[in-house]
């Protein structure tokens, strides 16, 4: 009672009606939600859907051939699995290729330099660009940098990421990776390059995506391995001058429409009203997309087939949505929040996952007040897993980040990231990397709180729910 006092005065303070109820769940889903728990611990449905996406597909950079195909398969995956409704919603951007990729150092020491185009670079021109470095530990060193010193020459970041359980050190090494060619350009550097935004040892570069303002100037950009990196810094550090060639065949070609791909599970009693799961189908393309994001697909995919397989489907329906390019920016995500915008309020909570296959181990929040008893019954299911209960208000939704934006409430089930980012973006993005024991464990932290979300009483975001239409008898 205590509890439910304090929500109701929270709501008041935050200027909520102080005629709302708080959300609930009810004892016996609770109970179900603890047996899909156990369930999915053991069940192969979300490792036999990444293990057949890599396989039998493999990479899907947006806009390839394999987009077609990505598509394809997961839309006829989800009709096998038994989804009650699957449909495409069409994404429009801009198709960027890769067709090819060199780099070496000149002097003072010839090199081979293992690299990386990163998404949206032009190409050089033919035969590539030579040219003197000039190094920056990191973007803000850049931006504080005179543009004497960088006209006509390669600028080269060399930010060098840490591993952590949380990827906190991941923003900071692709702020260079994000502004830094652009502003190169606007410098009037000839090229980019950058220590790779990873974790790894490995003589693997990590691709990601740069950012070109409209109309802005541009210039070739590329990442080159740690190791690499080490090498070139060696040699900066002797104090003579380091040039390098680097030659890309890449760029921007056409527009591409591709597309979200959904499957839902219709709700028994509130069909009308959406809980969202999923993750991003679309991959760089070195690896096969295991981790990012062929497992969040899945996670989502087995979550919801297990709780399609209960002998009543819960109240409120379920919706996996593999979204389509995300990484050139969340842009399957963005489609998605403006061909859904007329719904929002029944779109009840959402949540991505995209952070590979490591164990959950915090949930965050952004509900309402009166929502958090709600996620604290949730907590009670999800506390055996491990899953420790995170702030509420932090959550980014991901991909469903935009819908966020606009009133949806979202959850973040964080993951265990330590060894991500040595694998992100790079050709070792493989099925390897994927332990079955955490992907499962993955699948019934999704499946324990889309299915409590899918039977609670009550909602749990921000924007106004309208009631819902009268059923007939």
């Amino acid at each position: 009672m205590k509890r439910l006092a304090l929500v109701a005065s929270i709501a008041l303070a935050c200027g909520f009606a102080s005629a709302a109820e708080p959300t609930r769940i009810p004892a016996d889903a609770l109970a179900t939600a603890a047996t899909l728990r156990e369930q999915a611990l053991s069940d192969p449905t979300a490792y036999e859907f990444v293990a057949g996406l890599t396989t039998e597909v493999g990479q899907r950079l947006a806009g390839s051939i394999n987009d077609q195909r990505g598509r394809d398969w997961v839309a006829a995956r989800f009709r096998t699995l038994g989804f009650d409704k699957v449909w495409t919603e069409p994404v429009t951007y801009p198709r960027w290729v890769r067709h090819s990729e060199r780099a070496e150092i000149l002097a003072p020491f010839a090199q081979p330099l293992a690299v990386s185009a990163l998404g949206n670079s032009p190409a050089t021109p033919k035969g590539g660009v030579r040219g003197d470095v000039v190094a920056f530990r990191d973007f803000k060193a850049l931006q504080e940098a005179d543009g004497k010193s960088v006209k006509g020459k390669i600028v080269y970041i060399g930010y060098h990421m840490h591993a952590e359980r949380d990827g906190h050190d991941y923003g900071p090494a692709t702020a260079g990776r994000t502004g830094g060619p652009a502003l190169a350009a606007k410098l009037g550097a000839l090229a980019f390059v950058l220590r790779s935004a990873g974790s790894d040892n490995d003589r693997l570069p990590h691709t990601g995506v740069t950012a070109f303002p409209a109309g802005a100037a541009q210039v070739p950009a590329a990442a080159i391995s740690n190791p690499d990196a080490d090498l070139l810094e060696r040699m900066l550090g002797n104090g003579k001058p380091v040039s390098l060639h680097l030659e890309l065949d890449c760029g921007i070609d056409g527009e591409y429409t591709g597309a979200n791909v959904i499957g839902q599970l219709n709700g028994s009693m509130q069909a009308d009203e959406v809980i969202d799961i999923g993750g991003h189908l679309d991959s760089w393309d070195p690896g096969t997309g295991a981790i990012d994001d062929g497992a969040g697909v899945a996670i989502a995919t087995g979550a919801a087939h297990l709780i399609s397989l209960l002998p009543q489907r819960p109240r409120r329906s379920i919706r996996v949505v593999a979204f389509a390019n995300e990484e050139a920016g969340m842009i399957g995500g963005k489609a998605y929040a403006a061909a859904h915008k007329d719904e929002l309020a029944r779109h009840i909570l959402g949540a991505e996952s995209d952070f590979g296959a490591g164990r959950v181990w915090r949930l965050s929040s952004k509900v309402k007040p009166e929502a958090l008893g709600a996620v604290d019954q949730i907590m009670q299911v999800l506390g055996p897993l491990g899953v420790e209960r995170g702030p509420n208000g932090s959550a980014h939704g991901g991909d469903f980040g935009a819908m966020g934006e606009a009133g949806m409430a979202l959850l973040d089930l964080n993951q265990d990231g330590t060894r991500y980012f040595d694998w992100h973006h790079t050709a070792n993005d493989t099925l390897d990397k994927i332990e079955r024991k955490d992907l499962n464990q993955n699948v019934a932290v999704y499946a324990v709180f889309a299915y409590l979300a899918a039977q609670a009483e009550g909602d749990f975001g921000s924007a106004p729910v309208a009631p819902a239409p009268a059923k007939a008898p």
